[in-house]
């Protein structure tokens, strides 16, 4: 895989499953009584937050599971049955539970600042996130891929800051039916990705089986 095929994979696939855009209601909903320049501060902060865990797992990811005794295919089978469970919700235009649950959501809005908690984790950067700089950190054949992989997890992230931060004044430019759409094409892209994830770790684990025929 070249650097951009790698760089294309890793920024659309992290930006389909951060999907800030599905978090807007949920942001708007916990800040009702927040100004739009409190709404920002915490948007800019749980960015912030959001990309220090995605770094810190990528970075990190595959020498926890070493201690673990946990193998990369183990874990890359796991991670896509996630991503497959966020996809399948994101089809019916749904919100994960995989990414927060509602009673996170309701949680969040009798909260001073939900900056750290719930918006930064688990919504933004939650298991099906941090699965995904794992497995992309696993996939990645050289330092280029790697600190591609870094810069690509702080543009989505800048890109989730933005989104929030148009999100500050109300949602008013944001269509439900528009959404719901981009939701659908974001959820099959992400499932023909979790399969692909899967797919990845029957051939590590028997490349046998993907031999072409004699």
């Amino acid at each position: 895989m070249s650097l951009i095929e790698y760089i294309l994979m890793a920024v659309s696939s992290l930006f389909v499953i951060v999907d800030p855009l599905a978090a807007v209601p949920a942001f708007l909903a916990m800040t009702p009584t927040d100004t739009p320049e409190q709404r920002i501060k915490m948007a800019r902060l749980a960015c912030w937050v959001a990309a220090g865990v995605l770094l810190a797992f990528a970075i990190a990811g595959q020498l926890i599971f070493r201690f673990l005794g946990i193998t990369m295919p183990a874990f890359q089978l796991a991670a896509s049955v996630v991503l497959l469970l966020v996809a399948l919700d994101m089809l019916r235009a749904q919100r994960s539970r995989v990414q927060e649950t509602s009673e996170e959501t309701a949680a969040g809005i009798v909260k001073t600042d939900i900056a750290v908690t719930p918006l930064a984790i688990p919504m933004l950067s939650g298991p099906g996130a941090i699965s995904t700089a794992v497995l992309l950190h696993g996939q990645a054949a050289n330092w280029a891929q790697r600190a591609a992989l870094y810069l690509s997890i702080g543009v989505v992230c800048l890109a989730s800051y933005l989104v929030l931060r148009l999100s500050a004044r109300g949602a008013r430019w944001l269509s439900p039916i528009a959404m719901n759409i981009t939701v659908r094409i974001m959820g099959l892209l992400l499932a023909a990705l979790a399969i692909q994830f899967m797919l990845n770790a029957l051939r590590q684990l028997n490349p046998a089986w993907f031999a072409a025929p004699a």
